[in-house]
């Protein structure tokens, strides 16, 4: 078992490298996503893409726009997902009341099978 920390940010935050994409069969065990800030409500997108296809909101986003409120924690761990090699997982962060900064990171749990 292996694990990917990332802080999230305003841009497209790959999982794995956004060239090469996952390793080969991997299965995503847990994803979790803290917001880390003690005063700044935050949200994201997550999406599973796969390998040669563009991430697009409307085909490959299965969060959408998920508010965490400052010191909350989310986790994603009820499903498994298996990913072939090249596929990839990104996130999209962002802020509720503009101006902020959002302070989120996310902790990806993962096996090659």
């Amino acid at each position: 078992m292996a694990i990917k920390n990332l802080d999230l940010d305003t841009t497209a935050t790959y999982v794995f490298d956004s060239v090469t994409g996952a390793p080969s069969n991997t299965a995503i065990t847990t994803i979790i996503v803290c917001n880390n800030s003690a005063t700044v409500p935050a949200m994201f997108d997550l999406h599973f893409v796969e390998q040669g296809v563009p991430y697009d909101n409307d085909k490959t986003r299965v969060i959408n726009n998920l508010e965490l409120e400052p010191k909350e924690t989310f986790s994603f761990d009820s499903e498994r997902v298996v990913l072939s090699q090249g596929d990839n997982i990104y996130f999209m962060a962002d802020v509720v009341n503009p101006g902020d900064t959002p302070n989120l990171s996310a902790t990806i749990s993962y096996l090659e099978v």
